[in-house]
This record gives structure tokens, C-alpha cells and sequence, in this order.
């Protein structure tokens, strides 16, 4: 059996941070506090627009390779996200390496904190997943850098409200590019994921006359929306969801890479739209869905009413005026269609096109 050096830890980091189609990140901070058992990466991908913003993922990760690769990807899409959701910020991500249900502490909130703190505000942080509203409240309590709090201490509350309503705004714009009108009206709409943001969506979605078909790996989650919503069918997984007969958009809203090699070929939908972040399992599945004509509404642009409300919490919360903000995700998604067409990509490179002008544009100034 092999013995894993220091060295080779070290040039595996480096390779990511410098050589690997991830890379390009401005700054990565490893932190590690003994005493409450924190691990934590915090990934900078890029300040051009301004501080980088990002929440803070709490998961159990494999390895500390599989964390690292994870801030990275998540970081960067950071950037993109906040350029086109016209935010005065840059991109970052953190990732807390283990099971929040076990190691999670007031004493561990507060180690990761001051590491953010130390930073000196070239990131702030916010909830993600594995953190909450009461997890920011804590770790406020060593940095000004930390948004996404309870109203109760001066903040906005929970930002997966908005998410959910930016994702549903997205769908109107995938309606209107396929079918004409900005509705749902008559359409089947497939929720993975009914957690913090998916079971908003369902309600926005069944307000605007859809039929509605959910999943999820937590049965309680599931129970809740059958509960309030009994016109909801429920079935039993993921691949049962996206073969279901008649879907019309699919939206994943749990974790990453649920566009692949083996869901896309066999995906009964129309559009994809939904709250996950990086769905995109590796490069060439965007062409794979344009080839199957299967509309792609870019998750960094439709997700983004979440990041849009804990920023404006950064200059005194406005729920109104974020809500506003959050709209123009529509108007957002329809000009990526638009210039997807223009340029005869998939929109996931034309978004890309465009946040990356803008973030170009800004390190001129």
C-alpha cells in the first residue's frame, strides 16, 4: 500500500490552484482550528467588481481534495453569479469539511469567524448549505464580514425566499423563449431537491397554474409539501423524475452535477431551470442538452435572488427593493437566450461570455 506524503498533498493543491482548469482564483485560505475541530477552505475567485461574496458550505465531504474542488468550482461561480446579477461584488465560497449534525458548535462558528474576520473583508460570507440564518448570527459575532442574519440582530432572515422566486422568475423566461408567453400555465414542472428553496418554487409555480411533480432523499421534506400542497404528485427518486412522461421543466434543487452523461440522454423535459449550483456535471453537457434541444437556463443567473438579498443586507436590508432586483432575473435569462441565438452557442457559454465582460471590464477601470 502506498504511504500519501506532505509533498504529495502539496503538489496536488498546487496543481488545482495553478495548473487545473479550476484554477485562476485570486486567493485560497486553509484554516484549521484544533480546539473545535474546524476545517474549512476559503476559496477568493476574483475582487474585480468588489469584495467577494459567497455563503458558507457545512458537508462531509470524501476528502479535503474533494472540499478543495468543491470551494474552487463554487467560488468561481461565485464571480459569474454576482457579475450578472449586476452586484457590486467579486466571487468566494467557503466549505466547512465534516457533518454539521455532529461537529457543528458554537465554539466551531466562532474559530471559522475569526478566519473570515482576519481577511479584513475581502470575503463575506452567508448561509449555504449545512449553515443557517443562526449559524450567521454566530459567526457575526467575530466579523462585520458576515451577512445572511436573523432580523433580530440587524439582518435580512432567510435569503432561500428570494432564491426561489429569481428560479421562478428564470422559468418565466424559459416559457416565454419556448412557448411564447411568460407563464406556466397548463406546463408540468419537476422539483428535485423540496428543501430550503425547492418548496418555495413549488408554491410560485402552482400559483402560476402548473402541475407539479416533486422528489426528494429526505421524506419529511416531501411530507411537507404533499401536506400543504395535495395536488402535488410525488415520486421516488430522481430518475423517476426526469423520465417522467410530459415533463416540461425540470428543475434540480439540491447539489451539484445533476446534468450528466446519464440524465441528460434520458431527460423528458423541455427546459431545464432550477436552484442547485454547478448542475453542469464537466464541460460538453451544455452542448449535450442544446444537441437534444433541451433550453438550459444557467443556474449561477437564475439562483441568484438569494445573493442579491444578502448583499442588499450589507447597506440596510429592503425586502421590497430586493424583490424588484430579483425580477430582472427575467429580463436577465431572456438576453442570455438572446445572445446564445446571436452567437449560435449554448446559453451556459454565452452567460459565461457575458459575466466575463463585465468582470473583464471592471479590472480596466
Amino acid at each position: 500500500m502506498g504511504v500519501t506524503t506532505v509533498t504529495d498533498l502539496t503538489d496536488g493543491v498546487l496543481h488545482t490552484l495553478f495548473q487545473s482548469e479550476q484554477g485562476g482564483h485570486e486567493q485560497v485560505v486553509l484554516c484549521q482550528d484544533r480546539a473545535s475541530g474546524l476545517k474549512a477552505v476559503i476559496a477568493i475567485h476574483s475582487t474585480a467588481l468588489g469584495p467577494a461574496l459567497g455563503g458558507t458550505r457545512f458537508y462531509p465531504y470524501a476528502s479535503e481534495a474533494e472540499a478543495l474542488a468543491d470551494a474552487l468550482n463554487l467560488a468561481r461561480g461565485m464571480s459569474y453569479k454576482n457579475a450578472l446579477a449586476g452586484l457590486g461584488h467579486g466571487g468566494g465560497k467557503a466549505v466547512i469539511i465534516g457533518d454539521p449534525e455532529t461537529l457543528k458548535s458554537e465554539e466551531l462558528l466562532l474559530a471559522y469567524g475569526r478566519f473570515v474576520d482576519s481577511l479584513g473583508g475581502r470575503y463575506v460570507t452567508a448561509c449555504d448549505v449545512g449553515t443557517y440564518v443562526a449559524d450567521m448570527d454566530v459567526v457575526a459575532r467575530e466579523t462585520r464580514w458576515a451577512t445572511g442574519r436573523s432580523p433580530e440582530h440587524g439582518g435580512a432572515g432567510d435569503s432561500s425566499v428570494l432564491t426561489a422566486y429569481g428560479v421562478f422568475q428564470g422559468m418565466r423566461a424559459c416559457a416565454e423563449q419556448l412557448w411564447g408567453a411568460p407563464t406556466l400555465s397548463g406546463r408540468t414542472v419537476g422539483v428535485a431537491g423540496v428543501g430550503k428553496v425547492g418548496h418555495h418554487l413549488v408554491t410560485h409555480v402552482l400559483e402560476d397554474g402548473a402541475r407539479v411533480v416533486i422528489t426528494d432523499v429526505r421524506e419529511e421534506s416531501v411530507r411537507r409539501v404533499l401536506d400543504r400542497h395535495p395536488e402535488v404528485t410525488a415520486v421516488p427518486d430522481t430518475a423517476a423524475l426526469i423520465r417522467t412522461e410530459g415533463l416540461d421543466v425540470y428543475a434540480p434543487c439540491a447539489l451539484g452535477g445533476a446534468l450528466d452523461d446519464h440524465t441528460v440522454p434520458v431527460l423528458t423535459a423541455r427546459a431545464v431551470c432550477g436552484a442547485a449550483n454547478n448542475q453542469l456535471a464537466h464541460p460538453g453537457v451544455e452542448k449535450d442538452l442544446a444537441d437534444r434541444s433541451i433550453l438550459y437556463a444557467p443556474d449561477y443567473v437564475v439562483n441568484a435572488g438569494g445573493v442579491i438579498q444578502v448583499a442588499d443586507e450589507l447597506h440596510g436590508f429592503d425586502f421590497d427593493r430586493c424583490k424588484a432586483k430579483a425580477a430582472k432575473i427575467y429580463d436577465t435569462t431572456l438576453e442570455i437566450f438572446a445572445r446564445a441565438k446571436k452567437d449560435g452557442v449554448p446559453p451556459a457559454v454565452a452567460a459565461d461570455r457575458i459575466a466575463e465582460q463585465r468582470m473583464a471590464e471592471a479590472r480596466i477601470r
